[in-house]
C-alpha cells in the first residue's frame, strides 16, 4: 500500500490510535530511500520524509506518519517531507496530519503561482519560481533559454514541506549541504527555508550570468559588419526567455524583504540575518535583468536603424544605375522614332557621335554618384 493511501486512513479516525495504525501497516512494507529520484519507487509523490533531532539526521523511521509521531514526542526536532507533484488524494491525509490550509494546499497541487508569502495561523506558506539555463549549440529564433519550475514550502513548529513541481530544482543536494552543516540545521525549519530561498536566488544569478553570453553573442552579430542580415528572431526570443527569468525574480523580492525585516512567529531573528543577505544577492539578480531587458531593446532598436540605413543605401544604388541607365534609354529612344528629316541622321559620323555623348554623360554621372557615395 503507498504512503498517500495510508495517509489518507487518517481521516476520520482518531488521531493518536490513526497514528498508531498507519504505523503499523507501514512497517510491514520494505524501507526505500527516497532522497534523490524525483519521483518515489513506491508510484507516490513523495520523494523524501527524514526527521531531524539538534540538526543530525534521525536514522530508519522513513514512514511519514510513524517520523511524525517520534518526533511530536519531542520538543527539539521537524520532520522534512518533500513532496513532487503530488494530487489532490495524494495530499489529503497530508493536509490533516499537519493541518495545512486548504487554500494553501490546492496554491501547491495546482502550482502556476507567482513567488509569495503567506500566513496561515502558525504556517507559513512560501511560493518560489525555479530557474535553470537550457544549455545550446546556437541561439536560435525558437532556443529555449530559460526553464522554469516552482518550489512551494509550508513551515510549522515541527516540520517543513516541500512541494515541487517541474523536472529540475532537485532539492537532494541541498539536503546534503543542510545535513553537513548541523549547527545551521539545528535552527529548525526557518534555517531549511532560508536555504531554499538562497538555493532558488543563487540559480536567479547564475542563469543571468549564462543569459549575458547569448546577449554578447547577439551585440556582436548585429554590430558586425553585415549587421543588418543578422536574425532579429533570436532578439526577440532573448526577450522572451528574459521575460520569465523576470516573471520568476522580480515577484520575489517583497516576499524575501518580509522575511528579512518583519518579526514571524516561525522565523527565528537569528535567521533573519541570513534573509537579509538573500535580499541582497535578489537585487543584485533583479538589476542584472532590469539592465539587460533595456540592452535587448537598444540592440534590437540598433538592429532596426541598421536595417532601415541598408534599405536607404541600396535604394540609392538602385537610383543611380536607374539615372545611369535613363541616359542611353532617351537618346536611343528619340533616335527610335523613324523620322525622316533629324539631325545627324544621314551624317557619317552621327553614329559613333552619338554613342560618345551617351558615354561620355554616363561617365560624368558614374563620377558623380561615386564621389557622393551613391554607389
Amino acid at each position: 500500500m503507498s504512503m498517500a493511501g495510508n495517509l489518507r486512513k487518517v481521516t476520520g479516525l482518531d488521531k493518536v490510535s490513526g497514528l498508531r495504525k498507519v504505523a503499523r501497516l507501514a512497517r510491514r512494507r520494505t524501507r526505500v530511500d527516497l532522497s534523490h529520484p524525483a519521483r518515489s519507487p513506491l508510484g507516490s509523490a513523495v520523494v523524501n520524509c527524514v526527521a531531524y533531532q539538534d540538526g543530525a539526521r534521525v536514522p530508519g523511521g522513513r514512514d511519514l506518519v510513524d517520523t511524525v509521531e517520534r518526533v511530536r514526542k519531542k520538543d527539539n526536532g521537524f520532520v522534512w517531507l518533500g513532496l513532487h507533484e503530488p494530487t489532490d488524494q495524494e495530499f489529503v491525509g497530508i493536509a490533516d496530519l499537519f493541518d495545512l490550509h486548504p487554500l494553501a494546499v490546492e496554491d501547491a497541487v495546482e502550482a502556476h503561482q507567482r513567488p509569495k508569502l503567506e500566513r496561515y495561523d502558525e504556517t507559513l506558506f512560501a511560493v518560489f519560481k525555479t530557474v535553470c539555463y537550457v544549455e545550446h549549440k546556437e541561439l536560435t529564433a525558437t532556443s529555449e533559454v530559460v526553464n522554469t519550475g516552482e518550489i512551494m514550502v509550508f513551515v510549522g513548529t515541527d516540520f517543513v514541506i516541500t512541494v515541487r513541481h517541474g523536472r529540475h530544482g532537485s532539492l537532494g543536494p541541498l539536503r546534503e549541504e543542510l545535513e553537513a552543516d548541523p549547527h545551521q540545521l539545528s535552527k529548525g525549519p526557518a534555517a531549511v527555508l532560508h536555504a531554499i530561498a538562497d538555493h532558488v536566488v543563487d540559480d536567479y544569478v547564475n542563469v543571468t550570468d549564462s543569459v549575458q553570453a547569448d546577449i554578447d553573442q547577439v551585440e556582436a552579430d548585429v554590430f558586425a559588419e553585415n549587421g543588418a542580415r543578422a536574425d532579429a528572431g533570436r532578439i526577440y526570443q532573448l526577450k522572451r526567455e528574459l521575460l520569465e527569468l523576470k516573471r520568476a525574480a522580480v515577484p520575489l523580492a517583497r516576499p524575501v524583504q518580509e522575511l528579512a525585516t518583519r518579526p514571524i512567529r516561525a522565523i527565528d531573528p537569528e535567521i533573519q540575518a541570513y534573509f537579509r543577505d538573500v535580499s541582497d544577492h535578489l537585487l543584485r539578480a533583479t538589476e542584472q535583468i532590469a539592465a539587460f531587458d533595456e540592452l535587448l531593446n537598444s540592440i534590437l532598436q540598433a538592429h532596426l536603424a541598421q536595417v532601415t540605413v541598408s534599405q536607404n543605401e541600396d535604394m540609392r544604388k538602385i537610383t543611380a544605375w536607374a539615372a545611369l541607365i535613363a541616359v542611353p534609354t532617351m537618346v536611343c529612344g528619340v533616335y527610335g522614332m523613324n523620322f525622316e528629316h533629324m539631325p545627324e541622321l544621314h551624317w557619317t559620323f552621327g553614329y559613333p557621335l552619338v554613342l560618345g555623348v551617351i558615354a561620355t554623360i554616363c561617365l560624368v554621372l558614374y563620377r558623380g554618384f561615386r564621389r557622393s557615395g551613391w554607389l
